[in-house]
């Protein structure tokens, strides 16, 4: 007998390896993982429990490939809602530096983990990169917080060795010493790690970026990060400030310094990627590296429209990203989906991007950002058992008859009905299961207060 059968859905879209969509389908989740799929046609097990989602789209639970959770701290903050990005870091600097500690960031990260968990979000990764020594075990903090809530994680082990007196944007008090930076990351892969099929919890190492650490920290982070058998993460052409960072820096362009450091690898994803070139594109995708493509972000920091066709199809792994809540402010990863669409068309045309592609990539694409192909972000027997499902009713999806994957994305905004991770509802009904809630927002509200100069 099954543990949960999710079933009578008007559709299912499972983006497995054949892409299949069943009409009036069904999924089957045992021991955490996905024991059976099939159509109205096919018989359904039994089950302890059953889930009817008719009228409803079920799809993988979506997955987040960039994010600085902690920054929801300083979210939609005034004096940073119409600055560039170099200006914007330099500013908020000092203010993360100065109050983050582990009460904060496990509460940001709760928080910014049930806002994902609504918005169909199973697994997300992290890109925390600041660690000021007093600050205590941040990475420990926000880990147990998606073991609170019951979300797939992958953290990174991020990190900042370059200050303004180096060269870089980061304050003195923000940055480390990089013998240090990769001592930690060896511990923290060592105590979190989980390696196995169905893990909870993966760690990616994570020099935040060129202009935050140094040459010899990106070439020592990949060497241990290909010693230790993990994945590796930074932000990648970003803006034409990184561009023109990198040509002052180093005499190369962005992608050639990720090269050169030893990174132009199927290990690897980079956060953004908005300004290769054609031939730049063609390498990143022959190298199987991965995109975190974050065009809420991109778009608020005017930083450009990244191209997501074409890196799709030069053969790279495009995820999708929510990235900080100080830059991107809402953690929904439909709403990253449907912006990737619209982007998308508008970049490379409206033939180019689907509805479709856009949920391959907040799923599929994110499990291969994640080295996760086959495990994460489909339906098939053998995955885990990461389910969302939507509703499609109501004034906004009147009219949507034929095609409920293009109706899901076009229209809307729209949220989870149940979010189902391992098995295990994280959302359901369209609230979030944890009776904390209101407590969590309390106390987050009260932090946040020492983020926000008066």
């Amino acid at each position: 007998m099954t543990d949960l059968l999710i079933r009578n859905a008007a559709l299912v879209a499972t983006v497995d390896v054949d892409r299949r969509e069943l009409s009036g389908g069904w999924v089957a989740i045992t021991g955490g993982l996905v024991s059976g799929v099939g159509s109205s046609v096919d018989p359904e097990p039994a089950a302890d429990r059953a889930i009817d989602a008719d009228g409803c789209l079920v799809t993988p639970g979506l997955v987040n490939t960039h994010h600085h959770l902690y920054q929801n701290l300083t979210r939609a903050y005034t004096p940073m809602t119409s600055a560039p990005l170099f200006g914007w870091l330099q500013t908020l600097y000092p203010l993360w530096t100065a109050a983050i500690d582990e009460e904060s960031e496990f509460l940001a990260a709760w928080v910014g983990l049930a806002e994902l968990a609504l918005s169909g979000c199973t697994t997300s990764s992290d890109h925390h990169y600041l660690h000021p020594p007093r600050a205590g075990d941040l990475l420990g903090a926000e880990i147990a917080a998606a073991a609170d809530i019951g979300m797939r994680f992958h953290p990174t082990y991020g990190s900042m060795s370059l200050s303004v007196k180096d060269g870089g944007l980061p304050p003195d008090d923000a940055v480390r010493d990089e013998d240090d930076i990769l001592a930690e990351s060896e511990r923290h892969v060592a105590r979190h790690h989980d390696s196995s099929h169905d893990s909870m919890v993966q760690i990616a190492l994570a020099p935040c970026s060129p202009f935050s650490v140094s040459t010899d920290l990106m070439i020592r982070s990949a060497e241990l990060a290909e010693r230790l058998g993990v994945r590796l993460h930074t932000h990648l052409a970003e803006n034409s400030e990184d561009d023109e960072f990198a040509i002052a820096s180093f005499g190369m362009r962005p992608v050639d310094y990720y090269e050169h450091c030893g990174w132009m690898t199927d290990r690897t994803w980079g956060a953004h990627v908005v300004m290769p070139n054609p031939e730049e594109v063609g390498r990143l995708g022959s190298a199987g590296v991965g995109i975190a493509h974050c065009p809420s972000s991109n778009m608020i920091l005017a930083s450009g429209i990244a191209p997501v066709v074409d890196m799709h199809h030069a053969g790279c792994h495009v995820g999708l990203g929510c990235d900080g809540s100080s830059s991107a402010d809402s953690a929904s990863l439909w709403q990253e989906a449907r912006l990737s669409m619209l982007a998308g068309k508008l970049k490379s045309g409206a033939d180019k991007m689907t509805a479709r592609l856009a949920l391959e990539i907040a799923t599929r694409g994110g499990a291969g950002c994640l080295g996760r192909v086959g495990e994460i972000g489909e339906l098939s027997v053998g995955a885990v058992g990461d389910v969302a499902v939507w509703k499609m009713d109501g004034p906004i999806f009147a009219g949507v008859l034929d095609d409920p994957i293009e109706g899901w994305l076009r229209c809307g905004p729209t949220s989870a009905w149940h979010t189902i991770v391992a098995g295990r509802p994280v959302v359901e009904n369209g609230l979030l299961v944890s009776p904390k809630l209101d407590e969590m927002l309390a106390d987050h509200r009260i932090a946040a207060r020492r983020f926000q100069p008066a």
